[in-house]
């Protein structure tokens, strides 16, 4: 379309874009520009196809370019644009009451943003402005974005290099699934929020103690800090319910979402708060502003893409290929138990847990080779990044097994991969 060859498309990525990730894909085996996509495929320029199981952190949890979505957008735009975010406008007060009524009981008031990072800003800045504190508990190896806030209570990998750390004392990570640690954090009654993902996929996917969110809520509870449920990549199905927390009976004080909440179609992300939280908006509603957020072409996309994900057939279609691709995958490692060692899972969130550090990169390359694309854990590389969309049938998990078992086949048997 815009009359550009790979080639010229990598030489100005390098020269004008992204020198480093260019570079570092091309050296780690993966030559790839995006062309055409569609449903759970991704086509090289050049015609390679790849199944989807990156999705982007479950952008495309409802495949790429859904025609619903496309047609629901293509509506809107013959009466709405951006939308100047001052007013209140249709799509924002249909998308606002969708959340209302599909968020937990605990939350109340959406604010719109254009992407996660932002919506966890947001959620921040809430809970300080409802507790009057300013320090906030993360755990340790997670990820929540790259902006202002988020970004300092992540990993140093993100915060280091742009010296985002946080100011000394008021960003403080503790250890996942250790409440001891936890409590130690929270009991000054100093702590305004504690950020948690559901299930932190950037760390490789550990899976929370079953009574460990719950354990963190009652604390927050206890000393007056607020629980920030991260489920921009947990929600909106993934997890076999439309919020991850569901599985574990947390009602968060503040839910944020993102990336599937744009149907892969238009960026938008949500911060859905308490009363107290958006307390402000009582007080002053202009204090917190967003152009972008909660665009009136988005909000139509994403008051569908949240209809389509609460679909019975559709719920009962994650379940189906969640315990499909379970069984399946429990197969392979029984014939690869010295390689492939383990399966992380909360319906169609997996990571798949390899021998060593590194193991999921030769996989990844084994895979993409054969077909597929599926990132390792940036955070912890023997854990695979598995995630299987919302709306797949049973060839396509036949397929995507036969081509999985092969690739774990030869990145078992093959030296490593020199990085």
């Amino acid at each position: 379309m815009l009359n550009l060859n790979k080639g010229e498309v990598l030489k100005k990525s390098i020269d004008s874009w992204n020198p480093g990730k260019t570079r570092q894909w091309q050296e780690d085996g993966i030559d790839f520009v995006m062309g055409k996509r569609e449903g759970y495929y991704v086509y090289d320029m050049q015609g390679k196809e790849l199944m989807n199981l990156h999705l982007n952190g479950g952008t495309f949890n409802l495949g790429h370019r859904n025609p619903e979505i496309i047609q629901t957008l293509k509506e809107a735009m013959d009466e709405f644009d951006i939308g100047n975010h001052h007013f209140p406008a249709i799509g924002r007060a249909k998308l606002a009451d969708s959340l209302a009524r599909s968020t937990p009981n605990s939350v109340k008031y959406s604010i719109f943003a254009s992407g996660g990072s932002e919506a966890i800003d947001a959620a921040i800045k809430c809970a300080r402005y409802a507790t009057k504190r300013k320090k906030v508990v993360s755990i340790q190896n997670g990820y929540h974005g790259h902006s202002g806030l988020a970004v300092s209570l992540g990993h140093v990998r993100y915060s280091g290099p742009f010296l985002s750390q946080g100011e000394p004392g008021l960003f403080i990570q503790v250890p996942f699934n250790d409440p001891d640690a936890m409590e130690k954090a929270l009991n000054q009654e100093d702590v305004a929020c504690v950020v948690l993902e559901t299930v932190p996929a950037t760390y490789g996917f550990p899976m929370p103690a079953q009574d460990y969110l719950n354990t963190v809520k009652k604390l927050c509870e206890k000393y007056g800090s607020l629980y920030i449920a991260d489920e921009v990549q947990t929600g909106l199905m993934r997890s076999g319910k439309l919020w991850g927390i569901e599985h574990y009976g947390v009602e968060a004080d503040i839910l944020v979402t993102a990336k599937g909440l744009s149907g892969g179609i238009y960026p938008i992300a949500a911060t859905v708060v308490s009363e107290r939280a958006g307390g402000w908006m009582n007080e002053d509603g202009l204090a917190h502003i967003s152009t972008f957020g909660g665009a009136e072409l988005g909000c139509v996309v994403a008051d569908k893409v949240l209809e389509i994900s609460q679909r019975p057939d559709v719920v009962k279609n994650v379940n189906y290929v969640s315990r499909y691709l379970r069984s399946g995958l429990e197969q392979i490692k029984q014939r690869y138990p010295d390689y492939f060692v383990g399966i992380r899972q909360l319906g169609v969130i997996m990571g798949l847990e390899f021998r060593e550090q590194d193991a999921a990169k030769d996989v990844m390359r084994a895979l993409y080779n054969n077909g597929v694309w599926a990132i390792y854990s940036m955070l912890d590389t023997k854990v695979l990044q598995f995630k299987p969309g919302l709306l797949l049938d049973k060839p396509y998990c036949d397929e995507l097994l036969e081509r999985c078992e092969k690739s774990i086949k030869e990145a078992s048997r093959k030296p490593a991969f020199s990085y």
